[in-house]
């Protein structure tokens, strides 16, 4: 990718969530935001081929990753400049596989927010043809906010 194009990756998913500034590996994903509320989250991605493990399945880890982005979309207050919330554990459930050309879905919910926090997160799989989505992921975060580290 060249630096034109990764500019504009990068100002397009900023506009969404601040989170999503120097985040590369969403940008590499090709992540979509439909919604990005604190607490609320939708994401979309194609399933390309550098995705797939060698059974021609989606890569555990790619599905995970993508999980993790709407995760932290999710538990991140947009307006809160003086900390940050990150993952203090996962609990991830890997339901079915998804192939190439799939469109995923991530769907972040809240269902406890403060200093210790806790998202729901679904990922389901659909075809291009329009078929019913099938649900291939279900993610459980706990999260913990901080003090934003001091830069240099």
């Amino acid at each position: 990718m060249n630096s034109t194009k990764n500019t504009i990756a990068e100002r397009d998913l900023a506009q969404h969530h601040p989170v999503l500034k120097d985040d590369f590996a969403s940008q590499w994903m090709g992540i979509r935001v439909n919604k990005a509320q604190y607490g609320d989250v939708e994401i979309q991605m194609e399933l390309r081929q550098e995705m797939l493990n060698g059974f021609a399945m989606a890569h555990g880890g790619m599905v995970f990753a993508f999980a993790d982005s709407a995760f932290a979309m999710a538990c991140n207050d947009p307006t809160d400049t003086e900390h940050i919330t990150v993952a203090s554990g996962v609990d991830v459930n890997f339901l079915r596989s998804a192939r190439a050309g799939q469109t995923l879905t991530a769907r972040a919910r809240a269902v406890h927010q403060g200093r210790s926090g806790l998202y729901d997160i679904e990922v389901t799989a659909q075809d291009s043809k329009g078929s019913q989505p099938e649900l291939i992921l279900v993610f459980r975060g706990r999260s913990r906010t901080i003090p934003r580290p001091k830069t240099d």
